[in-house]
C-alpha cells in the first residue's frame, strides 16, 4: 500500500503509536494537513514521535568543517530550500524550515502534550564525516531532534 503523510489509509483511531522517521516531516510542503492525518489515525491517548534535522542546522551552511560554523542565514527564515535540476530544470529537491517553536506548536494545536524532546548528543569517539556533519559541528551544536507527543 502507498500513500502520502497528507492522506492516510487508514480508518480514524487504528493505531496507538504514530512514527515518523528521521526528518521525513521536512520534506512536507502542507504539515497542518499531516499533522491532521496523523491526529485523525491516532487513538486518544496515543503517541506521536518523530525526528527531524535540528532547527538550528538551518543556519549553518553544509560544510563539516570550521566553514559550516558561521550562521549565514536567519533561523527564522522559513523559505523552502528548493533545488532545481540542471538538465531538466524541474524542481528536485524541496525542505521546510520550521523552527523548534513551530515544532511544538503543531502538534499542540491538535490536543498532543509534548513529553519530551531530545537533543542527541555527539558520541565522544564518532568521528564519521555524513554530509555537511561532523565532529567538528556535532561536539558544538545537536544535529538532530527527537519529539515525543501524547493525544489527548
Amino acid at each position: 500500500m502507498r500513500a502520502t503523510a497528507t492522506h492516510l489509509p487508514f480508518a480514524d483511531s487504528s493505531f496507538d503509536i504514530v512514527f515518523c522517521s528521521f526528518g521525513a516531516l521536512q520534506f512536507v510542503a502542507d504539515i497542518e494537513q499531516a499533522l491532521d492525518e496523523t491526529t485523525r489515525v491516532l487513538r486518544p491517548g496515543g503517541r506521536f514521535a518523530f525526528s527531524i534535522t535540528h532547527p538550528t542546522r538551518w543556519m549553518f551552511p553544509d560544510d563539516p568543517g570550521v566553514g559550516g560554523l558561521t550562521a549565514s542565514q536567519s533561523y527564522w527564515d522559513r523559505t523552502p530550500y528548493v533545488e532545481i535540476d540542471d538538465a531538466s530544470g524541474v524542481v528536485s529537491y524541496v525542505e521546510h524550515h520550521r523552527t523548534l517553536g513551530d515544532w511544538v506548536r503543531l502538534p499542540a494545536a491538535r490536543g498532543f502534550n509534548l513529553s519530551n524532546l531530545v537533543e542527541p548528543e555527539w558520541p565522544a569517539d564518532h568521528d564519521r564525516v555524513w554530509g555537511g556533519w561532523s565532529r567538528t559541528r556535532g561536539l558544538l551544536t545537536p544535529g538532530t531532534a527527537i519529539f515525543v507527543a501524547d493525544r489527548t
